[in-house]
């Protein structure tokens, strides 16, 4: 089973943070869960999300193919996007045929290409703006 960061705050007895409000003579309990403020995900729910062992998850952070943080339990936390991460990296290895060392320099460059591609809109879009007032 695995842990939510949040479940302490809904543990039984835990008291909303806002006192329940009277409504019509019937009680109306508002909670407010205060959230992560990085929202992340575990080791399981990471494997699950992208169909993978969590073992084949582990060998993609020590090839540093995806991006991971290690808890004071030693538990790896991942950032919400890593699930979308690994299926990319799955279909690069299953429709290019690439070994692991191969994939690194395939997300390095294909995450430049991105950038540049970026860096080109704004400054085509600044350019745009330029000639709006000529």
């Amino acid at each position: 089973m695995t842990h939510d960061p949040r479940s302490a705050e809904r543990a039984p007895g835990h008291r909303p943070a806002t006192p329940p409000a009277r409504q019509s003579g019937v009680n109306v309990v508002v909670r407010r869960y205060a959230m992560d403020p990085v929202p992340r995900l575990d080791l399981d729910a990471v494997a699950r999300r992208a169909s993978l062992h969590p073992e084949a998850v582990r060998r993609f952070v020590a090839l540093g193919l995806i991006d991971a943080t290690r808890g004071a339990d030693g538990r790896l936390w991942f950032d919400r996007s890593a699930p979308s991460a690994l299926a990319r990296i799955q279909r690069l290895r299953a429709g290019l045929h690439l070994n692991y060392a191969s994939l690194g320099l395939v997300l390095d460059l294909l995450d430049r290409i991105s950038e540049l591609e970026d860096a080109l809109r704004r400054s085509n879009a600044g350019a745009r703006s330029d000639e709006s007032w000529i």
